[in-house]
């Protein structure tokens, strides 16, 4: 062997060692002052046991029709602080953090068995499970952004307990996050071993994300961040979020779309950069049942950054069904 390849040769595998085993070298520290869900519960909190998880909940309400809300990434009831009591006017209206979000209970690798509780099929029974355990046949689901994927899911899976379907700037068609081609790269040990520093880098730039997401970011007040923040100071906050960017292979709805038959509303902000508008007009437009509703200077959370004029479409929209 020429001088040349064996230093070739070495370098080669130099390089290979390096990223093969580089990361096992790279200190993970363990997070510092964080707390148990359970600590940061605001007085309206509840909890229930579903499917073996502590589910952080709040309810506002009574009567038929329940109508839950589901929120979307990075996300939590937070979404719903604007929304939620006046919508109580018209039934139960429960609220609830998706797991690996807000105060709901983040298990680590070994403290479940089978399917991960962090997965977009694992949400949509959660959420049936929990609407049967509060007594409910059936309920209105209003999902916003992958907590609409999450309930169109459902829609698909339950029709029977599913009365109608609001859908807010929903990712069906578009999924926003990594490539599916990229679930196995992610699952390498190398990069599971890193992955709650990423998440913990990702949480470094939650305050530019958010405003990308709202249209106008100067009406997000100290306030809203800090319930938006919140969660990264529970136990395991970064080991969940991981868990969630791992689970990205979501259903695949498109196929399903003509499944529908109950009342739906299609809503989206005209600055939607995040599942862009047209995306929410092709959703509705491949739903005979469906409404389309489209908000003027407003972005991906209409819920929060136009309040008003969401619960004037969708007050209208409970108004009408049977």
């Amino acid at each position: 062997m020429t001088k040349l390849k064996r230093s070739l040769l070495i370098t080669t595998v130099s390089l290979v060692s390096l990223c093969c085993g580089g990361p096992f070298l790279i200190p993970v520290p363990a997070l510092e002052n964080t707390r148990p869900a359970a600590d940061l519960a605001d007085p309206d909190s509840l909890f229930i046991e579903i499917d073996g998880l502590q589910v952080h909940y709040k309810i506002s309400g009574q009567g038929e029709p329940a109508i839950v809300l589901l929120h979307g990434f990075a996300s939590g009831i937070v979404a719903w602080r604007e929304v939620m009591t006046p919508l109580s006017a018209y039934g139960t209206v429960i609220a609830f953090d998706r797991p690996g979000f807000g105060l709901t209970e983040r298990p680590l690798e070994d403290q479940w068995d089978g399917q991960s509780p962090y997965s977009a099929a694992a949400h949509a029974e959660l959420t049936i499970d929990l609407i049967e355990a509060l007594g409910f046949e059936s309920a209105v689901l209003i999902g916003s952004s992958a907590g609409g994927s999450v309930a169109f899911d459902i829609a698909c899976r339950h029709p029977d307990q599913v009365s109608a379907l609001v859908l807010v700037d929903a990712a069906v068609y578009y999924q926003p996050g990594p490539p599916r081609w990229a679930g196995w790269l992610l699952r390498l040990p190398q990069i599971q071993r890193l992955g709650p520093l990423f998440a913990r880098a990702f949480a470094k730039y939650g305050r530019s994300i958010l405003d990308m997401v709202w249209h106008d970011p100067s009406l997000i007040t100290p306030e809203i961040w800090e319930g938006y923040i919140m969660p990264t100071h529970i136990d395991n906050w970064d080991f969940a979020f991981w868990q969630l960017v791992l689970t990205t292979d979501p259903p695949d709805l498109e196929d399903s779309i003509s499944l529908l038959s109950m009342p739906v509303l299609v809503m989206s902000g005209d600055d939607d950069r995040v599942v862009p508008t047209e995306q929410s007009v092709r959703v509705a437009s491949a739903i005979t049942s469906a409404e389309l509703v489209i908000f003027d200077q407003c972005g991906h959370l209409p819920q929060e950054e136009c309040p008003q004029a969401f619960l004037e479409a969708v007050t209208a929209f409970l108004a009408d069904l049977p």
